[in-house]
This record gives C-alpha cells, sequence and structure tokens, in this order.
C-alpha cells in the first residue's frame, strides 16, 4: 500500500492556517477525506485532455438583456413616510460609528 496522499502534520498545518480547532477524530477524519480528495484529483491529472479547448468559465455564454429604459420610482413622501424615521429629507439611520 503506498504512503497516504496527506499526512497528519499536513493535516494540522492546514488546520492552523484556517484557525480550526480538531480534536484527534476530526483530525483522522480530516486525513482520510483530505487523502481521498487528493487522489481523486491525482486521477484527473491522468485524464487526457490534449483535444478540449481551455475554457475561462462553463455555462450560459450569454444572457437576454432589457432595454435600459427610465421608468417612474415611487414618491419621496410615500417611501419616506414608510420608514422609522427621517432626516434632512432623507433615512435616518443609528450612528454606529461612536459606539
Amino acid at each position: 500500500m503506498s504512503s497516504p496522499p496527506i499526512s497528519r502534520q499536513q493535516v494540522l498545518h492546514v488546520a492552523r492556517l484556517a484557525r480550526l480547532d480538531l480534536d484527534e477524530d476530526d483530525i483522522e477524519r480530516m486525513t482520510v477525506e483530505l487523502g481521498a480528495i487528493l487522489r481523486y484529483v491525482e486521477v484527473l491529472g491522468e485524464v487526457d485532455t490534449s483535444g478540449v479547448e481551455p475554457t475561462a468559465q462553463v455555462g450560459v455564454t450569454s444572457l437576454p438583456l432589457r432595454s435600459d429604459e427610465r421608468e417612474p420610482g415611487l414618491e419621496r413622501d410615500v417611501v419616506l413616510g414608510q420608514s422609522p424615521g427621517t432626516a434632512h429629507e432623507g433615512f435616518a439611520v443609528p450612528g454606529f460609528l461612536d459606539e
């Protein structure tokens, strides 16, 4: 059997970088799960992609756009009338910089 693709020390190093506090069970589980992911990446690396055109993204190549037309909005008095508070002809928001 070959050596695992990731060691316990590497798992602990990644956990420290991610600021994760792993117990012994988590360390063992992460070693197994990350090892399986790395093995799968190795398998993907063996796939012949020489005839595949590189892509920047997959999915929809273009989206239908609506025309950019100005439409009437709500009246200021109606909008401000639904606000819990107003100030200087606009919305009043609680201050938080001085807290």
